[in-house]
């Protein structure tokens, strides 16, 4: 397992940020629900908190309070594009200096969360919409998995 001592200070910025990146970025691409939805993504770092020892990167990441300077983006479109290309540094890293199963571990947790923060609020009577559903898709390169619809 890695520690989060193997990586720089602008690559664990990069990796801890990722999930909640994530979450946002599926947040936004429909309107409403966010109540619901923010409090999904909060609830999928308390969820991985109990499964404390599956990597230790992941429990470094879920340690803390998931942060995000969230006017770092200004508008739904930068979080789009630039929180997706940080999410491909953090994998990125993760791929050079993890082990594959911290890798796997951080990929699903940041498409799980992506999921769950989708669901947690109808839009057009669809547990997932198109919009968010093309965020998850997104966010799936960006980590180098595919996602499932």
């Amino acid at each position: 397992m890695t520690g989060k001592s193997a990586f720089t200070d602008e690559e664990w910025e990069a990796i801890s940020e990722g999930p909640p990146i994530a979450g946002m970025y599926v947040l936004t691409a429909e309107h409403g629900g966010s109540f619901r939805e923010s409090f999904a993504l909060a609830k999928a770092y308390a969820e991985a908190r109990e499964q404390h020892g599956e990597s230790e990167v992941l429990d470094a990441i879920v340690g803390e309070k998931p942060k995000v300077d969230r006017h770092r983006y200004g508008t739904p479109e930068a979080l789009r594009t630039d929180g997706v290309e940080q999410l491909r540094q953090a994998s990125a890293a993760l791929a050079a200096k993890g082990t594959p199963d911290d890798v796997q571990a951080y990929q699903h947790f940041v498409l799980e969360l992506s999921r769950r923060v989708a669901e947690a609020h109808k839009e057009h009577g669809e547990a997932i919409s198109p919009a968010e559903q093309e965020a998850i898709d997104a966010i799936a390169a960006a980590v180098g998995v595919q996602a499932a619809s």
